[in-house]
């Protein structure tokens, strides 16, 4: 899948300092513990961390039958959540909203609508 990245997202709790922010980022909206330490040490961390499920229905149940697109979400063994989407950095990051922002070693990536709205189920509510 070229042009795919893997991107971690936060875990499902709200951080009551991330009140207002769009936006999870390092400087700003509290980030956990997890997330405030280096790219060196994140990658440390994950590399005990494993897909424990899918959020939602598989790509071919979404019209991917050839790979060439295949968006995905999935839940990981620490409570993390992982995406598999279009990697859009240099396009959207001029556009991210004055209150946002992100790390060196964070990337935005692109999901289709379906394929959020079809995990939806299986995405707890707060």
């Amino acid at each position: 899948m070229s042009g795919v990245t893997v991107s971690m997202l936060w875990q499902g709790h709200r951080d009551p300092r991330s009140e207002g922010c769009e936006r999870p980022s390092l400087s700003m909206c509290g980030a956990p513990e997890g997330l405030r330490k280096g790219a060196a040490q994140l990658r440390h961390e994950l590399s005990s961390v494993r897909i424990a499920r899918r959020i939602g229905v598989p790509p071919q149940q979404r019209g991917s039958h050839t790979g060439e697109t295949c968006p995905d979400l999935f839940e990981l063994s620490d409570g993390n959540y992982a995406i598999i989407g279009t990697e859009a950095t240099a396009a959207l990051d001029p556009h991210l909203p004055p209150d946002a922002a992100r790390a060196d070693y964070e990337r935005i990536v692109v999901i289709t609508r379906e394929t959020l709205i079809r995990a939806k189920k299986d995405i707890p509510d707060v």
